[in-house]
């Protein structure tokens, strides 16, 4: 996977990946500037999880889908836009969630803490159930954290019984899609431990 980070991006597409990681670096420094410093830990997050996607091989469509997704995300709660428009954060929570369940249930196969769906009777239907738990898992991981911001850093976050069951069905909603899309972001591969070069062959 070391190697699949470092080595030169192939092609235009896997360029303009590079170029969203490269944007998320300088908006660390925007950020922290123009917002503050925690502005700025938000940035950086995000473009250490921008670098996913390229560790794992993914095709190059899903890299920039990603990069694009988790900056406007980022973006949003810098400039405040989840507490001027309210219903932004669930078509956010929808896809980002998604996105970041089936990357997470990727690692957990490659590393051998979930079991391969190709070793299972029934792959597809596993890799859903599977994808769609953890992306209810990270849902509730992001309300607590939204919790302890309002609580302790800025009461201005916006936090509530419907606020947080609403986010976490539109959050499970996207892992469930993700999980069904699972062999599309894999590159056509059942197996999510296929090596890099079958990963991407159909390029993007």
């Amino acid at each position: 996977m070391i190697q699949t980070l470092l080595r030169r991006p192939s092609g235009i597409a896997e360029t303009t990946a590079d170029v969203l990681r490269s944007l998320a670096v300088v908006g660390i420094v925007v950020a922290s500037v123009g917002w503050g410093p925690l502005s700025g830990v938000s940035l950086t997050v995000v473009a250490v999880g921008m670098l996913v996607p390229r560790l794992l091989g993914l095709r190059p469509s899903v890299d920039i889908a990603f990069g694009i997704v988790v900056l406007v995300a980022v973006w949003s709660s810098v400039l405040d836009i989840y507490i001027t428009t309210r219903w932004w954060d669930l078509p956010v929570h929808f896809v980002t969630n998604g996105l970041c369940a089936a990357l997470l249930y990727i690692v957990l196969v490659q590393l051998r803490i979930v079991a391969d769906p190709d070793t299972l009777p029934r792959p597809m239907l596993s890799t859903v159930v599977v994808t769609t738990a953890l992306g209810l898992g990270l849902g509730v991981i992001w309300e607590v954290f939204e919790w302890i911001g309002h609580t302790f850093i800025n009461q201005a976050i916006f936090v509530g019984y419907t606020d947080s069951i609403g986010d976490l069905v539109w959050g499970g909603a996207g892992a469930l899609v993700a999980g069904c899309c699972m062999t599309y972001l894999t590159d056509g591969a059942v197996s999510v431990t296929t090596p890099h070069d079958s990963l991407t062959d159909s390029g993007a």
